[in-house]
């Protein structure tokens, strides 16, 4: 249940596209409407809730599906995918004739070896008898360090991560990179907090480890003892940790050495024999994201006794295999990690979360079949005629600030204009011939699979980066700003209703996906990724002055959303969310600015008794329709970079005079923003 994110700035969810690039099967695809009326709840003023005035009618008629934490627009596209995606993957597995290395036999293999349950319960733990004697047999602390080492190499991460990307001091060349990892639970905060609900969480988390322990085969009182040992590693690894809101530093985060000086700031932790076991005996140039965290390691080997390691990397071991071994882990997993974590009633069915497995570990595979399939080609044209209409708008507004000073104007500019743009999908697939892929192991295919990401991912330590490689699937429903590639990238599965409708008039477009499109260019000058230059360096262009500036108009960005209320007592925190409340902000404006120029003067009548201002702002309110459940909401409060989808859709608006016109939004509303306390950034 550990995932780290690196470098992907995004906006939402996954999903897919529905189009069909055949022409005469588009042409009877159903119309989506742009604007559904009977979503909208007329009843409710658009200055007192907004997101609930354009989807409340939609959030009173639908219920949470039991296997969802949420549901809404992002969903919906998830679902839409998920049958399109089952329908490409059925038809490979069923396929005898497949030849052994193809893709096809390697799709065909690993969805049939996770839907053979009978064979995943009958084996049961036995399949990871060989990874327990190993653990079991280790006496030292260099064969702890060893152990961990071979994991990482099989792509499963233990106590930190490891990984190769751009050098964000020379963003043309891949480094090596660690970053702080080894905690079960999603949050540091829950180690650490005397609050209810961590106290609550560590206390489920326990019981939670006990109960897997127990599947393993330990008795209840070993397997209890085992957990606790299993928390008390946690905490002390979590004491090391830099916050969330910490991580977003990126200048703090970035501290570049080489092995004999990682030697020095860690002695205890034996790297050489690390980076052997990796694969990487000479490392070369190492950025250490987190080095109180790694210097703190090497007090940790020495304050944690032998057995205690061995017991946590048992843990680890379970963790990471427990999504593929029988029902009983896999339901244990769910327990915790999707009832108590997320609110989630009900585990996923089978076939979704092989799915799953199936196209992520064989992503950009089955995208190729995906886009060929689904993926109509005038979508590309015409998205990156919107890109540049967006363009061309954020640059004006560049040059019209009245905040900035006229020499980091320039370079902003600059930058903007070497953003490159990725749609749709890569213009070089992957190659998968050297993962192999066997019809009767499910757990063994999934650590195939890791090993060979693993693989493919570190050899490219000390190459120059492949500007071509994309970081997310053709086929999933998001979009990302990547600052050391300074690009923003587009898959095939965000091009579809609500986020971008052939059928819908320029204003909800321009309101939804042409937003999108604003939100990943802003991202490139957000607080974060403002530090990077148009090279994708981490290199200060800005004045001082305009530093200064910057800070003063984003704090009125924090006080907005620090004061902004959820489940009646609990606040979005306007810090950690700054980056992408920041971008939300310029998306909006920047795409309302490209949508007068598409006009050119030639303002269009209303549509169903709506402007095409207010209709802009409609299609922006429509793509964060959601519904959700309390303890997925109070978990992304604490954890996500992005604001609650009614957050993003009542705060940013209210900041623009356009919008404050287009519905007449007054001082008695309660969404009001006195014109002193809006935030006006780009």
């Amino acid at each position: 249940m550990k995932k780290l994110l690196i470098f992907t700035l995004a906006i939402g969810l996954l999903g897919c596209v529905s189009s069909c690039n055949n022409e005469s099967t588009m042409k009877k695809a159903p119309v989506t409407p742009a604007i559904d009326l009977a979503n909208m709840d007329l009843d409710v003023l658009p200055g007192d809730d907004f997101f609930r005035f354009v989807n409340g009618t939609w959030m009173k008629n639908t219920e949470i599906p039991a296997e969802y934490s949420q549901y809404g627009a992002f969903t919906i596209l998830y679902e839409n995918n998920q049958k399109q995606l089952k329908a490409l993957v059925e038809e490979v597995s069923a396929d005898k004739s497949a030849v052994e290395g193809s893709v096809n036999q390697k799709i065909r293999d690993l969805y049939n070896s996770g839907m053979d349950t009978a064979r995943i319960n009958q084996l049961g733990v036995k399949v990871i008898e060989n990874e327990i004697a190993e653990i079991e047999a280790i006496k030292t602390i260099e064969q702890v360090q060893q152990f961990i080492g071979q994991m990482h190499r099989k792509g499963e991460y233990p106590l930190f991560y490891v990984y190769s990307s751009a050098d964000q001091s020379n963003s043309s060349m891949e480094i090596v990179n660690f970053y702080q990892g080894g905690i079960g639970l999603p949050d540091v905060s829950y180690y650490l907090s005397d609050d209810e609900r961590s106290a609550e969480l560590r206390a489920k988390y326990l019981d939670h480890l006990t109960k897997m322990f127990i599947l393993k085969g330990d008795n209840p009182e070993m397997a209890k003892s085992n957990a606790e040992t299993v928390l008390k590693v946690e905490t002390a690894i979590a004491k090391n940790s830099k916050t969330r809101t910490e991580l977003r530093d990126p200048v703090a985060n970035f501290n570049k050495m080489d092995l004999e000086t990682l030697t020095t700031v860690s002695p205890n932790f034996d790297w050489a024999l690390y980076f052997n076991e990796i694969g990487l005996p000479e490392p070369g140039d190492i950025n250490i994201g987190q080095k109180e965290f790694i210097a703190g390691l090497s007090q940790l080997s020495k304050d944690i006794s032998v057995d205690e390691w061995k017991t946590y990397l048992m843990w680890n071991l379970l963790d990471n295999s427990a999504d593929y071994l029988s029902d009983d882990f896999v339901n244990q997993n769910f327990e915790f990690f999707g009832k108590v974590l997320s609110g989630k009633q009900e585990l996923q069915p089978r076939w979704k979360r092989v799915l799953n497995v199936t196209s992520g570990r064989l992503g950009e595979a089955i995208g190729q079949i995906y886009v060929e399939k689904y993926f109509p080609p005038q979508a590309k044209d015409r998205m990156v005629t919107l890109v540049e209409n967006l363009r061309l708008a954020f640059g004006e507004r560049i040059k019209n600030l009245d905040w900035m000073s006229e020499e980091t104007k320039a370079k902003a500019l600059e930058k903007l204009a070497t953003i490159t743009v990725k749609v749709g999908y890569p213009d070089e697939w992957r190659d998968y011939s050297a993962l192999k892929i066997v019809p009767d192991g499910y757990l063994q295919n999934a650590r195939n699979s890791r090993a060979f990401e693993f693989d493919y991912n570190i050899s490219k330590v000390g190459k120059p980066v492949d500007k071509k490689e994309w970081g997310m699937t053709p086929q999933t429903v998001n979009a990302y700003y990547n600052p050391s590639n300074n690009e923003i990238v587009f898959p095939a599965g965000i091009l579809q209703p609500p986020f971008f409708n052939k059928d819908a008039d320029d204003a909800v477009n321009y309101g939804a996906i042409g937003v999108v499109i604003g939100h990943e260019m802003t991202h490139g000058f957000d607080d974060q990724g403002r530090q990077y230059d148009k090279d994708g360096n981490l290199n200060d262009w800005w004045t001082a002055e305009d530093a200064e500036r910057f800070a003063e108009k984003t704090a009125k960005l924090i006080d907005l959303y620090n004061n902004y209320t959820e489940l009646d007592s609990l606040h979005v925190d306007g810090t950690l969310t700054l980056g992408e409340n920041i971008a939300d902000l310029g998306g909006l404006s920047i795409s309302y600015d490209a949508l007068q120029k598409a006009y050119n003067g030639q303002i269009p009548e209303p549509v169903d008794g709506f402007t095409s201002d207010q209709r802009f702002y409609l299609g922006y309110g429509q793509i964060w329709r959601q519904n959700i459940r309390n303890e997925e909401l109070m978990r992304r409060l604490k954890e996500d970079v992005h604001s609650p989808g009614d957050a993003r859709v009542n705060v940013p608006p209210f900041n623009l005079d356009t919008f404050i016109a287009a519905f007449n939004i007054q001082p008695e509303n309660r969404l009001y923003i006195p014109v002193e306390n809006r935030a006006k950034i780009w």
